[in-house]
């Protein structure tokens, strides 16, 4: 029998199977997001498609939670945070879903950790960055940076992985950023979701955050408004991110509206 293909891990050069997406070994990406202009498959890593020579992604500040950019530029968007992270763990009738998984311990099997017997790989782009996504706010949640710091490049890497980004992918895509404490892709990604839906209340409330976190007080408040005028109209839109059911954040809503109402009040500048 013809043994598998495999491809190095371009982080830690293990050996993995050419199909797998992410390394069992480190948990990097081994491939990276199709290319926007022509949809040929990229390396892990890549900035220029190979085929067509178009920029693959701008270049990112290196992952780290920092705790002092979040909490002091943006504290709200700590306690958004907090409070998906909570929502995260619930289930969708209110009744308490299982506890979240034990923080990492190195080398011993977690709930999805590189040594995890979920296979990341397995899944759909979307489905592994949801995954991931929950676990960076969980960890954010318990105050673990090692964890999110450990889950955060998984998770960015997995959304780069989704062909065609929903608003709630972009959502989740800003907080990630934000957690990282890089608002000005944090703003990026919140505005790319804003360029399609002007409305979106959890877009506006990432791109306020992320303006926060570059101290564009002008913006935020420019957001922050827009939430709280289109908020009535808006949050009976219909949107599933808006409702109840599974990846739903109606819980979550009116916690924008107070941050945002709070924020207004405070004739911050």
């Amino acid at each position: 029998m013809t043994p598998a293909a495999e491809v190095p891990c371009p982080r830690c050069q293990h050996p993995e199977s050419a199909d797998a997406n992410f390394c069992s070994s480190c948990g990097g990406a081994l491939r990276g997001p199709p290319c926007p202009a022509c949809d040929a498959p990229t390396e892990a890593g890549a900035r220029f498609c190979t085929q067509c020579g178009a920029a693959v992604r701008a270049k990112r500040a290196p992952f780290s939670v920092s705790t002092n950019r979040v909490t002091v530029a943006a504290g709200a968007l700590l306690a958004v945070a907090l409070v998906i992270a909570v929502v995260l763990w619930t289930a969708p009738g209110g009744a308490p879903a299982p506890s979240p998984p034990a923080p990492v311990t190195q080398g011993s099997p977690t709930a999805l950790g590189p040594t995890s017997s979920v296979d990341l790989g397995s899944m759909t782009p979307r489905e592994a960055a949801n995954r991931l996504f929950n676990r960076v706010m969980a960890a954010v949640e318990a105050g673990n940076q090692v964890e999110a710091n450990q889950f955060l490049p998984m998770a960015l890497a997995a959304y780069d992985r989704i062909s065609a980004l929903s608003l709630d992918d972009r959502f989740h895509l800003s907080l990630l950023h934000a957690a990282a404490g890089d608002g000005a892709s944090a703003l990026a990604v919140a505005e790319a979701g804003l360029a399609l839906r002007p409305t979106h209340l959890l877009c506006l409330a990432a791109a306020a955050e992320g303006a926060l976190l570059i101290g564009d007080d002008a913006k935020a408040r420019g957001y922050y408004q827009t939430l709280v005028d289109v908020y009535e109209e808006e949050s009976r839109a219909g949107l599933v991110e808006y409702g109840t059911g599974e990846g739903g954040h109606a819980n979550l809503l009116p916690v924008l509206r107070g941050e945002a109402a709070e924020y207004l009040a405070s004739g911050r500048r």
